[in-house]
């Protein structure tokens, strides 16, 4: 199973040629593909400051796409431990990564320093 960062989750949206031949795969051979939570909020709040454009009723957009909303947890929450060296990062992308580790899913992202965590599941959006 995979779970998409925010940045991924737009790119799938808008087809984006940034998102990369073997994520276009792995996208289209994942038995499931999810968006958290945390990124429809990351990303209603950033469109809010017109920091990024978004279509009307993202979830149900994604959603239309094939892509599942994986909602957050308590257990998700008290999952960013598992990163310590992120304490200073996106708090979303703290979640996100926490979410993706808890349920034994690959992420796929463009964010250099998630990348370079060198975990075995955070896999590059734009390859």
């Amino acid at each position: 199973m995979l779970l998409l960062d925010s940045q991924a989750g737009l790119w799938v949206l808008s087809d984006s040629p940034r998102l990369g031949p073997r994520a276009r795969q792995l996208i289209e051979t994942s038995p499931a593909v999810h968006v958290s939570a945390a990124s429809v909020w990351e990303l209603t709040m950033k469109a809010m400051l017109g920091k990024v454009d978004l279509p009307a009723g993202l979830a149900g957009r994604l959603e239309e796409q094939g892509l599942a909303i994986l909602n957050i947890t308590a257990d998700d929450a008290e999952g960013v431990r598992e990163f310590p060296e992120l304490s200073r990062h996106d708090p979303f992308d703290r979640l996100i990564i926490a979410q993706a580790h808890r349920t034994g899913m690959r992420l796929l992202t463009a964010d250099r320093v998630l990348l370079a965590l060198g975990r075995d599941f955070v896999v590059d959006a734009s390859r």
